[in-house]
Order: structure tokens, then C-alpha cells, then sequence
């Protein structure tokens, strides 16, 4: 899971759990995401990368692209 990049699908920041959508074992599964960063806020649809992932189903994201 580390490394793969997804895209948000609801808002992640400070106070919220957010969703993303990654791409992984040849589907697409949505995930509850948190930021990497403390205080950061990731807006709906932007691309992120999986920073650390607690199974089964939440990860730690930040944006891919600065």
C-alpha cells in the first residue's frame, strides 16, 4: 500500500476522516484517510500518495504532486 497514489474523495484535514480511492490488486477500493502532515487539509480530488497504511482499511495520505 505504501507508495501507491489515489485520488480523495472526501475532504482530509484536521478534524474529519476523509476517503480516498486507490488503485490496488487489479480494482479500485476506497480507504479512510488521514493526512500525513499534521494541520494539512487535502481537497476532494486531489491526487496522494499512501504515506503508511493501518490495516484493514485506513491510511495516511499526502498530495503527490507539490
Amino acid at each position: 500500500m505504501v507508495g501507491l497514489q489515489g485520488r480523495v474523495t472526501g475532504t482530509v484535514g484536521p478534524g474529519l476522516v476523509g476517503e480516498v480511492i486507490v488503485h490496488v490488486r487489479g480494482g479500485a477500493e476506497a480507504f479512510l484517510a488521514y493526512p500525513a502532515t499534521t494541520g494539512e487539509r487535502i481537497e476532494k480530488g486531489t491526487v496522494v500518495v499512501v504515506v503508511e497504511h493501518l490495516p484493514p482499511r485506513t491510511v495516511y495520505v499526502a498530495p503527490a504532486y507539490g
